[in-house]
């Protein structure tokens, strides 16, 4: 996120990272990504480690409350930690774990705090274009995550919609949103507005979904979008691991390419041929899973800053695409 939460003190992460051993001679916080708070961390010996805080209150595809949305953080480092540790995977930029063992540790109600070594490289942005050559290296990373034994703490993602029954129900009346905040009417207008496509394509998901097929299940990133990867001359290495998941390929291809010459060096590699069906089945899911987030987002109480009016643009675009 660009904007600090507005109800935490960093002092608190200074506490907590007490439980790794780390005593924080600086803390920065680093306005990075969408979804969760970043800090850079300094000790008195110059030694840094990257943070990230989640906000188990908005993280609706971990669980619909912060206590399950915690025990399936939790799993998902845990994960990220055996395919690095475990599997040798060394493009999995995997958590530390603290004294007591966790990955992810709880502070107060509403955070959870992940700590994360220092790691060198070019950082991608979302949407960025990636280059034939960058496309077909990120071909070949998850062609070797995908290959791997599933962990023993992977959580099944199979293809769903967290939230969808809520959204459907304030498309049909938008007023139940509430005015708890500025971007909360003109929410419910642009429900208003779009409400009967969206319905029609969250009908189309729950159809599409249930008809898929999910036979075959390999461990997937999730969201390995050039947002979420790091370079080095060596190739990639992938970040943000709370999306991870026991599912189909194509769960992450459909970020990579659609382009079946580019899909073929995977299906070489793995012996797997994407499924265009799945691959456009994700990119929909993407789209109303955002829309999710964002009308929670503005159905509860918020403010204006960066972050929200970011999201209130990228709401706008995506509603209109989904009426295409």
């Amino acid at each position: 996120m660009l904007d600090r939460p507005v109800d935490f003190d960093d002092h608190q992460i200074k506490d907590a990272l007490a439980d790794w051993g780390i005593h924080a001679e600086v803390l920065t916080h680093v306005p990075l990504g969408f979804g969760d708070h970043h800090w850079s961390a300094t000790d008195t010996s110059g030694r840094r480690w990257f943070l990230t805080l989640v906000d188990l209150e908005h993280k609706p595809f971990l669980g619909g409350d912060p206590d399950t949305a915690l025990r399936n953080l939790r799993r998902a480092m845990d994960t990220a930690a055996e395919l690095h540790d475990a599997h040798g995977l060394g493009f999995v930029v995997a958590p530390l774990r603290a004294t007591g063992g966790t990955t992810a540790l709880r502070i107060g109600d509403r955070y959870a705090l992940s700590v994360f070594p220092h790691t060198e490289g070019s950082p991608g942005d979302f949407g960025q274009e990636l280059t034939p050559d960058q496309r077909a290296q990120v071909l070949d990373t998850l062609a070797r995550l995908h290959g791997r034994t599933p962990p023993a703490e992977i959580r099944p993602t199979p293809p769903s919609l967290a939230g969808a029954d809520r959204l459907a129900e304030l498309t049909v009346d938008p007023g139940r949103i509430g005015d708890h905040g500025p971007f909360a009417e003109p929410t419910a207008e642009l429900l208003a507005e779009h409400g009967g496509a969206l319905r029609a394509r969250l009908d189309e998901f729950g159809r599409r979904a249930d008809e898929a097929d999910a036979s075959r299940a390999v461990p997937t990133h999730g969201e390995p979008h050039p947002g979420n990867l790091l370079w080095r001359e060596s190739g990639p290495l992938f970040v943000d691991w709370d999306t991870v998941g026991l599912a189909v390929p194509e769960r992450d291809l459909w970020l990579v390419t659609d382009d079946p010459d580019e899909l073929a060096r995977y299906a070489e590699a793995t012996g797997h041929r994407p499924d265009p069906a799945l691959l456009s089945l994700y990119g929909l899911s993407w789209d109303l899973q955002d829309v999710v987030e964002f009308v929670d987002w503005f159905a509860a109480p918020h403010q204006r800053g960066t972050d929200t009016e970011q999201a209130w643009r990228d709401l706008g675009v995506i509603l209109r695409r989904l009426e295409r």
